[in-house]
């Protein structure tokens, strides 16, 4: 998908077809619901095809296809908080679709993109504006009390901050990854700053299910890098 055309895309990478297959019926399933379950519209499939392709460009190490299905199960795991979960569904596919480290503006593109595919793609306006929004809510992560489905998106986005050890260091690592063309001593800066700016929040997860189950590992990780960055 280029920012134009559901039928092309920036890389010819592509995902190994049990992974593909996966997810596009993830896909099929989450846009036949914000059709209102009507069958009638182009065929899904060509536009789970562009996004997957943009997932799998060679810039990405950690905002890949693996980020896509981990937050897609994760949405899972919270979809009883969500008002609408297949919009948040629907949300997930398009917020990092438009991804370069190197730019500011990577929401906002993904967002503009979301407004320019859902309606071709048989999506109301409505719902359509529902997505574009939640999209533009992973810049700041911070939901409104009783954004239910924004609290969702951004709960099962942010998910990863509470993984295990390892997970969270090759997390760690792949972010690195794909700052490759930033110096050491201004990544590690850099870091350390968004690092801060995350503990000092007075919570880091909205969803009952987030602030019980991970907010506490969350932290701990996050303190354990900063305390590797500085030091």
């Amino acid at each position: 998908m280029s920012d134009s055309a559901p039928g092309t895309s920036d890389s010819g990478t592509s995902e190994s077809p049990h992974t593909g297959g996966a997810l596009r019926g993830r896909w099929r399933e989450a846009l036949l619901s914000a059709r209102g379950g009507s069958g009638h519209g182009p065929d899904p499939d060509p536009y789970a095809d562009a996004l997957l392709a943009r997932w799998a460009e060679p810039q990405r190490r950690y905002h890949t296809t693996a980020h896509l299905t981990q937050v897609l199960d994760r949405v899972d795991t919270l979809a009883g908080h969500a008002s609408d979960p297949d919009l948040v569904r629907l949300a997930v596919w398009f917020h990092d679709a438009v991804y370069r480290p190197d730019r500011s503006e990577n929401e906002e593109r993904s967002a503009a993109l979301a407004e320019r595919a859902l309606p071709e793609a048989g999506v109301p306006d409505a719902a359509t504006a529902e997505v574009a929004r939640l999209v533009r809510l992973t810049v700041t992560h911070d939901p409104a009390d009783g954004d239910t489905n924004g609290e969702v998106l951004c709960d099962a986005d942010l998910a990863i901050l509470a993984a295990g050890p390892k997970e969270y260091a090759a997390y760690a690592a792949q972010v690195r990854e794909e700052y490759g063309f930033v110096p050491d001593d201004a990544f590690r800066e850099g870091r350390a700053a968004v690092l801060r700016q995350l503990l000092e929040l007075p919570r880091l997860f909205r969803t009952p299910h987030g602030a019980a189950e991970w907010e506490p590992r969350a932290r701990q990780n996050l303190m354990t890098e900063l305390e590797l960055l500085t030091h």
